[in-house]
């Protein structure tokens, strides 16, 4: 089992937090990767949200190819956040020469600046990316996270207390903040032990973690590789959750309340005493290589911010969610979430169930769907 926390706030938090809900939750996992995405940035990114963020981790000399490929596409450097490290060789993690967090200004005639990216931006976003990541992988040389507006990305292998201690994320007032925050720490038990494995995932404004396992993944991998050529990678099992979630609301532009019925359907028998059987029959059939198998939770954040949970039917992966008047917080242990809002009121607490989706809105207003 692995753990997972999230926060939504109605103001910029620091990654402390996270951390300190990730070591409340010491005993999940076994330090063979800690992963955070940050979406609706404050701090340092909050003057340059519009502006594309590079998320990087690489040697010098994958640096030098990086920066290369993206003058030649005609990227220009907006802004660049250097983070102030501990240099102590005693910190237990697999650090990386270089991080980049970097905004982007966009190559004309692309050049012009939205709370979305277009349909051209996001295009041209992702074809950069996929030929960093490319550039990097074959030798070695790095690792590319994500490259889009107002997300930042950070994957390591290690202890979480020491990656903190690294970056100085257990500072209160840090320069990295965001009103959404997901981070997820492993514990190992079927894949080799690399970066792009860690969660939480992330595509064209889509976030996805998971706890759990996914015995459909070979099916789910031959199918989704033919669907989509930013479904690569497959470090993980969970990344099949995250590209079903992308193909079901961005391909094929399905209501969210799909997603479910398309990795956990009902029964057949369940289908029949419904009103909309033969739509949901229809999504079954079509879309039965996207079904998953095994005990899992998922925790995604959408594109406008939205944060969503969904626990399988065997429900064998415990969430709770957590909420004051200023955030929702969310972990795979109560602990977690004692950690950042212990004096709310606990009967609020929210424990999704085997057939639910649970939305919560930027009104931080928690939404209930039965399957």
């Amino acid at each position: 089992m692995c753990r997972m926390a999230a926060i939504k706030s109605k103001e910029p938090v620091p990654p402390v937090l996270l951390l300190r809900m990730m070591l409340a939750m010491q005993k999940g996992h076994d330090n063979s990767g800690f992963a955070m995405v940050m979406q609706d940035l404050g701090g340092a990114f909050a003057e340059f949200k519009k502006f594309p963020l590079l998320s990087m981790a690489c040697t010098s000399q994958g640096l030098e190819r990086a920066e290369e490929i993206l003058e030649g596409l005609g990227f220009s450097p907006k802004f660049d956040y250097q983070p102030d490290v501990v240099a102590d060789d005693s910190l237990d993690f697999k650090r990386m020469p270089h991080y980049i967090f970097r905004n982007y200004r966009y190559p004309e005639p692309l050049n012009v600046y939205h709370d979305q990216p277009t349909p051209e931006q996001k295009q041209l976003l992702l074809t950069t990316r996929l030929k960093l990541r490319e550039a990097l992988t074959h030798d070695k040389q790095g690792f590319i996270y994500s490259f889009w507006p107002d997300v930042l990305t950070l994957k390591e292998v290690g202890d979480p207390r020491d990656i903190g201690t690294y970056f100085q994320m257990w500072n209160e007032d840090h320069w990295l903040k965001a009103r959404v925050v997901s981070a997820q720490c492993r514990q190992n038990t079927n894949y080799k032990i690399v970066r792009y494995a860690a969660h939480p995932f992330f595509l064209e404004g889509y976030t996805l973690m998971g706890n759990g396992e996914n015995t459909f993944y070979q099916k789910n991998k031959e199918f989704q590789q033919r669907l989509h050529p930013a479904y690569i990678g497959f470090e993980s099992d969970t990344q099949c959750f995250l590209y079903t979630l992308h193909y079901v609301l961005e391909e094929l532009q399905w209501p969210l309340q799909y997603y479910k019925h398309v990795i956990t359907p009902l029964t057949f028998e369940e289908m029949q005493t419904r009103p909309d059987a033969n739509v949901l029959m229809r999504i079954r059939q079509s879309l039965m290589h996207l079904e998953i198998n095994g005990p899992n939770t998922v925790v995604f954040v959408m594109p406008n911010h939205q944060m969503g949970v969904i626990a399988d039917a065997k429900k064998l992966r415990p969430y709770v969610i957590g909420r004051d008047g200023d955030m929702v917080v969310s972990a795979s242990e109560v602990c977690g979430v004692n950690m950042v809002i212990p004096n709310r009121d606990y009967e609020q607490d929210l424990y999704p169930g085997e057939r639910e989706t649970v939305l919560i809105n930027n009104a931080l207003e928690v939404e209930r769907w039965q399957q």
